[in-house]
């Protein structure tokens, strides 16, 4: 692999250096990224040796490949003699250069002004920590305020750059579009409404105060919230503690579960971010006891999804969800350290509800051989327990009634598991069942002019069975 020079030509010929021109000068092969840049051009008309990489632009299939394409060709190039590779604005914020440099190491790069640079100076801002990426790279670019977007020169990469920021920031936010021809300040739906683009098109996205945004990251949840426990905040927010906003958790986990019984995507949202508020809320108490920050807490769930899920990011193989699953409770096992089945019995949280932690402890028992062979025997034992509940009433033994009673509803569970049927979700549809039959009942009695409590159980039974018919 012969040497590349990498030279950023900034944004007009005034900003490349004498020394530059006799690197050009001096190299046999000499290549742009692109002929269309102003920079570029005025070099087409000087140099000779001067060739440009845009066939490169048609030949890629989207703007994400487009960057590796570029140095992939000139890579290429550089196996048959040294090259010189010219890229517009500065080569340090060119994604073809950072491909370039991640594949060799015979590489020197003269960085260049950058059409950030040029366009905050246009603009008179100074914005030292401001993010810039060129239009071509937006897709793949994490973005964040304030920013600077370069070289959308047309049309159709405006409106891409359009949706994209939209979609992040909001479409009525305000920008500044900077160019050869002056700055002008547009909602950012009317980007790609423009009359003139070209490489030295430009877009500039200044940073908000919170309560003038439209669109926010965690990053803003988390300041909110800081805000909200500050000194200064909301009373109500700086006296919750991990204790007080449990119940919280649970409550709004189970409205997200309503919300998607129902199919309804709007509250499925709301309650989704509600969900997310709470997690936002310890993650806040763990900065501020300095015991663990956002950071650990996202590098927790990251780390945790890649080490669990080998059969896609490892060697293991799964074919099937329950093949997945079967490797993600392997290395579960594994990271947790359990020595003994019991401990991975133990592991289950004692705060979930019962049904839930009946049908969980029952499935990992049977990871071990220790289960019921049949959906038969669960029901057999499910029979049998019922008797001995009948004995301890006929006993009037209350301690163990109630636990035969709790007999009775865990065999129930391990019946209706190895059936494969969720016995929280089961029963959850039996009350609504209940709830609407109860309904129906109650109406019929009231066109016929009666109360419930005007009927005895067994005429209130007789309502219920022909209501039950019905429906």
């Amino acid at each position: 692999m012969h040497e590349i020079t990498v030279i950023g030509l900034g944004v007009d010929g005034n900003d490349l250096p004498a020394s530059a021109h006799k690197i050009i000068e001096n190299h046999e092969l000499v290549v742009a990224r692109t002929g269309e840049a102003l920079s570029v051009k005025l070099l087409l008309e000087k140099y000779k040796n001067l060739t440009t990489l845009d066939g490169v632009y048609l030949k890629s299939r989207n703007f994400d490949t487009l960057s590796a394409n570029l140095g992939k060709e000139v890579l290429t190039l550089a196996k048959e003699r040294p090259v010189c590779y010219l890229v517009d604005g500065s080569a340090t914020e060119d994604n073809s250069v950072k491909y370039i440099l991640s594949k060799t190491k015979n590489v020197k790069v003269i960085a260049g002004v950058s059409h950030a640079v040029k366009c905050l100076e246009r603009l008179g801002v100074v914005e030292p920590s401001c993010l810039a990426v060129s239009a071509y790279d937006i897709q793949t670019a994490r973005l964040c305020a304030p920013l600077v977007v370069t070289a959308i020169d047309g049309a159709i990469l405006a409106s891409a750059v359009k949706l994209i920021l939209s979609e992040r920031f909001g479409e009525e936010r305000d920008v500044y579009i900077s160019s050869n021809g002056g700055v002008k300040k547009i909602k950012l739906y009317e980007l790609d409404r423009l009359k003139n683009y070209d490489y030295s098109t430009c877009l500039y996205l200044p940073e908000l105060a919170l309560e003038n945004k439209l669109r926010f990251d965690f990053d803003d949840l988390m300041e909110i919230l800081n805000r909200l426990r500050a000194p200064n905040g909301c009373p109500w927010d700086r006296e919750q503690t991990e204790k007080t906003i449990l119940k919280n958790v649970v409550e709004e986990a189970y409205e997200l579960v309503d919300a998607v019984n129902q199919e309804d995507d709007d509250m499925i949202m709301e309650e989704t971010g509600d969900l997310i508020l709470q997690s936002a809320f310890y993650t806040v108490f763990g900065e501020e006891g300095a015991r663990y920050n956002r950071h650990d807490v996202l590098s927790g769930i990251c780390s945790k999804l890649i080490s669990r899920h080998t059969h896609v990011f490892g060697g293991d193989k799964a074919v099937e969800a329950s093949d997945a699953l079967s490797v993600w409770n392997k290395n579960k096992i594994k990271e947790k350290g359990y020595d003994t089945a019991t401990d991975y019995l133990k592991a289950v949280p004692t705060s979930m509800p019962a049904l839930m932690r009946a049908e969980k402890v029952g499935k990992r028992a049977g990871k071990y051989g220790f289960d019921f062979a049949s959906f038969e025997d669960a029901l057999s034992k499910l029979f049998e327990e019922v008797e001995e509940l009948k004995l301890a009433k006929s006993l009037n033994d209350a301690d163990n009634i109630e636990k035969e009673c709790g007999d009775v509803i865990l065999s129930a569970v391990n019946a209706v598991r190895l059936l494969g049927v969720d016995a929280e979700l089961a029963l959850s549809r039996s009350v609504d069942k209940f709830i609407n039959r109860f309904s129906l009942v109650e109406s019929e009695l009231s066109n016929e002019g009666k109360n419930l409590t005007d009927l005895t159980p067994e005429e209130l039974d007789g309502v219920y069975e022909s209501v039950k018919q019905c429906k």
